[in-house]
């Protein structure tokens, strides 16, 4: 029993725009981390990229779990 539910289309913008904010704060600043140990660390520029890399995902997941969690709190669909 299925059933088609309608989009509640000021919560789905505030998500959107949630997910803009804390996706740029939270991928930027994981980027910038990688980039700083590479440095402090002085590790050649692949390793530093890695390092990059490696933050970067760490932050991309931690968005996936933050917009899970906003998104049970604050329904699209009615």
């Amino acid at each position: 029993m299925s059933q088609n539910k309608s989009i509640n289309w000021t919560n789905a913008r505030t998500l959107v725009a949630l997910a803009i904010l804390v996706g740029t704060e939270l991928v930027g600043a994981s980027w910038a981390a990688g980039w700083a140990l590479g440095g402090i660390f002085q590790l050649g520029a692949i390793y530093a990229r890695a390092f990059e890399l490696f933050f970067i995902v760490i932050g991309f997941v931690g968005l996936y779990y933050f917009m899970r969690t906003a998104a049970a709190h604050e329904p699209f669909r009615r």
